[in-house]
Formats: C-alpha cells, sequence, structure tokens
C-alpha cells in the first residue's frame, strides 16, 4: 500500500496582548491569520516555535514590561535558534529600529497598520535569516491620502479561541484618530481616522453572531466620531450603524467605546436610548476639571461643555451609566487646577473613572511644549484623592441596586472566587447588567453565555452580589 501523505506538523504559537480594547481586537485577527498558516495557540512559551507581543505606547510601564519580557526570552532563542519572536502594534510604530537595537534577537518588527502581514514578515525572516520591519509612514510623511494608504486596512477571519468569551467580541468600525490631543501619542502610532464601510462591519458583525458570540462591543478610538460617506454621497453615521446591527438575529447585546464628548451627538443619544439591544452604558473621557489644562491637552471643550454634554445624556437616556477618564499632574495643574477637577467628579458621579498619574511620552507635543513640572509625590497623592472619592461615588451608587432585579449576561465563573485558597462554598458565576455594572452571584457553569435574572442583594464600590431570581428561567431581554 502506498504511504499516505502527511501533514506538517502543527506549530505553536505564544502571543501576549498588552494594552487597549483595540490591542485585544488586533491580538485575534493576528492569531486567525497565523492558523491558516499551520500555527495553533499555546500558553506554554517554552513550548512556542513563535512568540509574539502586541504592544502598546500609551504609557512608559507598558513599553517596560515588553522590553524586560524580550530581555527574558533570550535564553529560549539561544537553546531555539529556529524560535520566531516579534514585536507588534503600537511599540513597533513607534520605536521601530530601536527594537532591534534593544533586543537584537528578535525577527519582525511589525506596526498596526501591517498586522495582516505578519506570516509572510515570519516566513521571510527565516528564508533570509535576518529581522523584518514592517511600519506605515509619519504622519508628516506626505498628504493625508498618502499617509492613510500605508495603514493597511485587512479583514481576517475572526479567532474564538483567543477571545476572553466565546459570547462576547469586539467589532472594529474605525482606525486612527484624529483629535491630537497633546499627551497622547495614539494619532502618531494608529495614524488618520478612517471608518469602516458600514456593510464589512454589518457582514462581520453576522459572522460574530454565527459563532455564538451574544454580545459585541464596537471599538474605535473615538467610536463616536464614526462616519461612512456612501458613493451615492449618504453618510452613515453611528446612531445608523447602531439600528443596522440592532437587526442581526442571535446580537442581544451591544455596546460602544471609547467616546469623545464633542461628538456625542443627539442622533446616538436617541439610538441608545430607542434601541433595546444597545446599553445603556457609555464611556466619555473627561481627563480634567480645569479648562487651562483642558487647552494645554487640546480637548477641544471646556469643563461646562462636558456638563452639559452629561446632563444632556442623562436627560435623553435616564438610568443610563457613565464612566470616564482622568489624568493628574498634567503640566501646570495648580491645587486650584486639581480642585476643578475633584469638583467635576463630585457633581459628575461617575459609575467608575480610570484615573492616570501623567508621564510625558516621546513624540507627544505636550514632551515637547511643557515641562513635567508636578512632583511625583503630589501626582499620587492627587490620583489617591480622586481614587477615593470614585470609590466612595460607586458604592453609594451601586447600593441603590439592592432590592432590585438585573438581566445579566453571565461571562462564567468569578475569578476572585476561585482565586480564594480553600474556597468551598457554592459556585459563583459573574456577568455584566446592561449599564456595565458586575455582578456575582451563586450558579452553575452551564449559566455561561445566557442571560439571566438576578435579585441584588449587596454591593461594594465595583461589584454588585446577588442570587439568581428564577433559577428555571432566562431571558434575552
Amino acid at each position: 500500500m502506498a504511504d499516505q501523505p502527511t501533514s506538517p506538523p502543527t506549530k505553536k504559537l505564544y502571543i501576549e496582548t498588552v494594552g487597549c480594547q483595540m490591542n485585544v481586537l488586533d491580538s485575534e485577527l493576528v492569531v486567525a491569520r497565523l492558523r491558516d498558516d499551520g500555527y495553533e495557540l499555546t500558553d506554554d512559551i517554552e513550548q512556542a516555535d513563535a512568540i509574539l507581543y502586541n504592544t502598546c505606547s500609551v504609557r512608559q510601564h507598558a513599553e517596560d514590561k515588553i522590553y524586560s519580557a524580550l530581555g527574558r526570552i533570550k535564553h529560549l532563542k539561544r537553546k531555539k535558534p529556529e524560535l520566531a519572536v516579534g514585536v507588534l502594534g503600537c511599540m513597533a510604530q513607534k520605536d521601530q529600529t530601536q527594537i532591534l537595537r534593544r533586543a537584537p534577537h528578535v525577527d519582525v518588527v511589525v506596526g498596526p497598520g501591517q498586522l495582516g502581514r505578519v506570516p509572510e514578515l515570519l516566513a521571510k525572516a527565516k528564508a533570509d535569516a535576518a529581522p523584518q520591519l514592517a511600519v506605515s509612514l509619519a504622519r508628516t510623511a506626505g498628504s493625508r491620502e498618502h499617509v492613510t494608504s500605508s495603514f493597511d486596512s485587512y479583514d481576517a477571519d475572526r479567532e474564538p479561541a483567543v477571545r476572553p468569551s466565546p459570547f462576547q467580541a469586539y467589532l472594529r468600525v474605525m482606525m486612527g484618530c484624529d483629535k491630537f490631543c497633546t499627551y497622547c501619542i495614539v494619532p502618531s502610532v494608529r495614524g488618520p481616522e478612517q471608518s469602516r464601510p458600514p456593510s464589512a462591519i454589518v457582514a462581520e458583525a453576522r459572522l460574530l453572531a454565527m459563532q455564538g458570540v451574544k454580545e459585541i462591543t464596537l471599538i474605535g478610538q473615538t467610536v463616536n466620531s464614526y462616519k461612512h460617506k456612501e458613493g451615492d454621497g449618504r453618510t452613515t453615521r453611528l446612531s445608523d450603524l447602531l439600528a443596522r446591527l440592532h437587526d442581526i438575529e442571535g446580537v442581544e447585546r451591544i455596546k460602544f467605546i471609547t467616546n469623545f464628548p464633542n461628538d456625542m451627538t443627539d442622533d446616538l443619544l436617541q439610538a441608545v436610548r430607542d434601541l433595546p439591544k444597545v446599553s445603556r452604558y457609555i464611556h466619555v473621557p473627561a481627563q480634567s476639571g480645569c479648562d487651562m489644562i483642558l487647552k494645554r491637552m487640546k480637548r477641544m471643550y471646556t469643563a461646562a461643555f462636558y456638563e452639559d454634554m452629561l446632563a444632556r445624556l442623562r436627560a435623553t437616556i435616564p438610568g443610563a451609566s457613565v464612566s470616564s477618564d482622568f489624568i493628574v499632574g498634567f503640566c501646570g495643574e495648580t491645587d486650584e487646577s486639581f480642585e476643578k477637577t475633584v469638583g467635576l467628579l463630585e457633581r459628575s458621579r461617575f459609575k467608575n473613572s480610570f484615573i492616570f498619574k501623567y508621564s510625558p511620552r516621546t513624540g507627544t507635543k505636550a514632551d515637547g511644549l511643557f515641562a513635567d513640572d508636578v512632583p511625583e509625590e503630589v501626582k499620587k497623592r492627587r490620583n489617591h484623592i480622586l481614587l477615593d472619592l470614585q470609590t466612595a461615588i460607586s458604592l453609594e451608587d451601586n447600593r441603590t441596586f439592592i432590592g432590585q432585579d438585573a438581566t445579566v449576561l453571565v461571562e462564567g465563573p468569578s475569578r476572585s472566587t476561585t482565586r480564594k485558597e480553600g474556597w468551598d462554598g457554592p459556585d459563583q458565576m459573574t456577568g455584566r447588567t446592561a449599564c456595565d455594572r458586575i455582578v456575582v452571584f451563586p450558579g452553575s457553569e452551564d449559566l455561561t453565555g445566557r442571560m439571566v435574572r438576578v435579585t441584588i442583594e449587596n454591593a461594594s464600590a465595583v461589584t454588585l452580589f446577588g442570587r439568581v431570581a428564577d433559577a428555571s428561567a432566562t431571558t434575552t431581554a
């Protein structure tokens, strides 16, 4: 009998992702491409044939983490010379050849606009025995059209195995950013703002629904800036896109992040109010409550504008939860400036806030224009003040849910409970409400991916605790 042809051995891929939701999605798309090239995922770095780091440049800590990781795997590369090592994403676009100087054992450096080429570049690095660099043009390298064309838009198969939950997925609606906040590196590393065609987004959402996804989160650097002009002159806005996605069978919840205050239009707020599947949760960063600091940040609005926008949002969508971002210790922030931010936080009563200490980023406008003149100990103190205030607000607001029923999309076992050594109580499950509050409750794993009604019995600043209202009943509301 003739020998049967054998399939080539499967290659093992280890990928580590740092940073925002955009990076999480990018990693999923890269893995989908590499799966077609014969790779399968492994969580054992020692067994990997390729190690990829998908990186972030928003804060120095994220970059330091990647350089430390690259240093740790040098011994692996010496032991396995055929091992492929890649640095992907924003840090690759920002540092480029500097990565190869600091870590000469890296084989590919690939910016966010070239991620569709990762399989090709890995193969070329091996064939040529030389590192490969693929990045997009700098914003100043030519016309907008020329620079934009260097950020490839690619649609890959989706890869459920990479997602934290098989029932939840990110869906990119736009790429790049044109806001140019002075502290932010994103416009430099992600390129000009580009909105994807709505037909492509709807088709991808249908694919996700076929894969069992029930909650889709639309992502963009400023997602509510989404506008796509059709050939016939019509413009599709985010509100129009939400309406089209709302009718997809199988999709039960739709979210969108992150938003820019100036683009929070009435039509978008009305869509959130009127479309039952759209989550009543909106993340819209304020960054500061001081007009002088906002001007230095080039945020293009005042604190009064932000508060007016927030009032309009809450008047249009009763019961909506809103979260925010703040940067403390930005260049020139005085005690008086900071107190204005405290006042904004007190009045706004956000569901939660992400609070960061300012650190200079090479390549941003702020780094060249302003001195980093707020001492580190002052930044730390202001950070703690805002965190403590937000924690108190979150706890007070969460307690108002005690005694109410909430519809929860169950994500799986509660990690905080499963990590407790010696825990012998009932299995604890976790999920989120339509307004994005975390709920933990006793239940079995077969509830994962289902909508259940949970009666809230207790609350902390970050979590609601309850019990299934009717263990035999689930809901898709």
